[in-house]
């Protein structure tokens, strides 16, 4: 039973060192940053199949660059490029029903600002 376990708790620290480093480059080669966030109920749960909406600190705020979805956990994540900006996150709730019935709205959208090639995590909170 001890030769079974011995290979995880050795490998433990080194799978735990990658999962936490960001991976610096694409397919492609190139190094991105990535936004990875979850979208958080009036409850304080993770909700599901929410649309979550990405555009430049600069650009019109009705111009959207990337749109996702929020998954099972309520999580979402978007690559961006290496380089410093400003970023605007949002949820955009039309059509979507809460669980309840009763109508949410988003708190306040997030502003984002990455320097090169790394990972920002954020939260968007709803409320009734």
């Amino acid at each position: 039973m001890l030769y079974g376990i011995l290979p995880v708790l050795i490998l433990l620290p080194i799978l735990r060192f990658q999962d936490g480093q960001l991976a610096a480059q694409n397919s492609k080669g190139k190094p991105y940053a990535v936004i990875v966030g979850t979208v958080w109920g009036s409850d304080d749960h993770p909700v599901y199949g929410v649309t979550v909406k990405i555009r430049k600190a600069t650009d019109k705020p009705n111009k959207v660059r990337w749109q996702l979805y929020s998954d099972h956990h309520g999580e979402f994540e978007q690559q961006l490029p290496a380089k410093e900006a400003e970023y605007v996150v949002w949820a955009d709730l039309k059509g979507f029903k809460s669980p309840d019935g009763q109508p949410v709205h988003l708190v306040k959208e997030v502003t984002v600002h990455i320097y090169h090639d790394e990972r920002q995590d954020i939260g968007l909170h709803l409320e009734h």
